[in-house]
C-alpha cells in the first residue's frame, strides 16, 4: 500500500486559461453564494468598509486614524468617521486528489482539469476582499488550508496542486464524504462550496445534503470519454487505481461492452439524482475539449 503523493505520468496541466474567460465566471459564482457580492450587503455593525455609517465626536479610545480633518476643523471639535463593514464571501474548495484522478485519454488527465478549476476558483474567490479555503480528499491525509485572502491564498493552493495526486492503492484514504463533513464542521458562516472530483467514491450524498443546508454548492464532476464506453481492444488487464485490484476482461465481447456502458449510465443517473436532491448545482467537465469554456457556459 502507498501513502505518497506523485505527479501523474502524462500530466498536461489545465492548458490556457484566458483572463477574459475566467472573468466571466466572477459574477456567476458570487451570485450563487447567497445572492450578494461582497460589498453589496450591509452588516449590522460598523467596521473597515468604504461607506460612511456615522460622523461623531471623538471619544477616548477611538482609533486616531479615523479622525475626520474637515469635520474637526469645521466644528472645532475632534470628530471620527465610522464606516459600514462589508461582508466578505468565503469560498471553500474541495479538491479530489484520489488515484483515479490521474486517468485521462482525452486532451489531458482528470487531475489537470481539476487543477484548472481550482486555479480559476482561487482567482475569483479572493476578488473584492473575499477569502479562500481548501480541503483535499482521496489521499492518506487531507490537506486543509484555512480561509485567507489575497495572493497568499492563491499561492497556497498552487503549492497543494504541485503535490499531485495520491499513489495507486493508497492505504486508508480520506474519503470524499469525510472531507465534505470536515467542510461542514469548519465553514461556520454561509458561503460557497465548490467540489472538483470525478465522484468515483461512495457515501458522499448525505454529507453533501448536510452541507447545502447552510451553503451554496457547485459540484464539478470531471469525466473521461473512456469511462462511458469500453473500447473493443481484445483481452485487457484492468487495474482499479483506488484499491489496486486487477481483473482480466475480454473487450471483444459485445455483451461485456453493453454491460459496462449500462453500469456507467446507471452510476451517472445516481450521481445526478444525488446532487439534485442535495440542492447543489452539478456541472460535468470532460478531459476532451475546452473545459474552461464549458464551465463558463454551464454557470451562466
Amino acid at each position: 500500500m502507498n501513502t505518497a503523493m506523485v505527479q501523474p505520468p502524462g500530466r498536461q496541466g489545465p492548458g490556457r486559461m484566458p483572463a477574459p474567460v475566467v472573468a466571466r465566471l466572477d459574477v456567476s459564482l458570487a451570485r450563487r453564494a447567497g445572492g450578494v457580492l461582497p460589498g453589496e450587503h450591509r452588516t449590522l455593525g460598523v467596521g473597515a468598509g468604504t461607506e460612511l455609517a456615522q460622523l461623531r465626536p471623538y471619544e477616548p479610545g477611538d482609533d486616531l486614524r479615523q479622525l475626520d480633518p474637515a469635520a474637526s476643523a469645521r466644528t472645532a471639535v475632534p470628530h471620527v468617521r465610522q464606516h459600514v463593514s462589508e461582508r466578505a464571501m468565503t469560498t471553500w474548495l474541495l479538491l479530489d486528489v484520489s488515484p483515479s484522478m490521474a486517468f485521462g485519454t482525452g486532451d489531458r488527465l482528470k487531475s489537470d482539469v481539476a487543477e484548472g478549476v481550482a486555479l480559476a476558483i482561487a482567482q475569483l474567490a479572493v476578488r473584492r476582499g473575499g477569502r479562500l479555503a481548501l480541503v483535499t480528499a482521496g489521499a492518506a491525509k487531507a490537506r486543509v488550508l484555512e480561509p485567507r485572502g489575497g495572493r497568499a491564498a492563491i499561492a497556497a493552493v498552487r503549492r497543494v496542486l504541485r503535490e499531485g495526486v495520491a499513489c495507486d492503492a493508497t492505504e486508508h484514504p480520506v474519503t470524499l464524504a469525510d472531507s465534505l463533513s470536515r467542510v461542514h464542521r469548519l465553514a461556520r458562516s454561509r458561503g460557497l462550496v465548490v467540489v472538483a472530483s470525478d465522484l468515483r467514491d461512495e457515501g458522499w450524498a448525505r454529507p453533501l445534503r448536510r452541507l447545502t443546508a447552510r451553503h451554496s454548492a457547485v459540484v464539478v464532476e470531471v469525466t473521461d470519454p473512456r469511462e462511458a464506453a469500453l473500447p473493443e481492444a481484445g483481452r485487457m488487464l484492468l487495474t482499479d487505481p483506488e484499491t489496486g485490484m486487477q481483473v482480466e476482461a475480454d473487450t471483444s465481447s459485445p455483451q461485456l461492452r453493453r454491460a459496462f456502458s449500462q453500469a456507467e449510465r446507471e452510476r451517472r443517473s445516481r450521481v445526478l439524482e444525488a446532487t439534485r436532491r442535495a440542492g447543489a448545482e452539478h456541472v460535468t467537465l470532460s478531459t476532451q475539449g475546452d473545459w474552461l469554456r464549458e464551465l463558463t457556459r454551464r454557470l451562466r
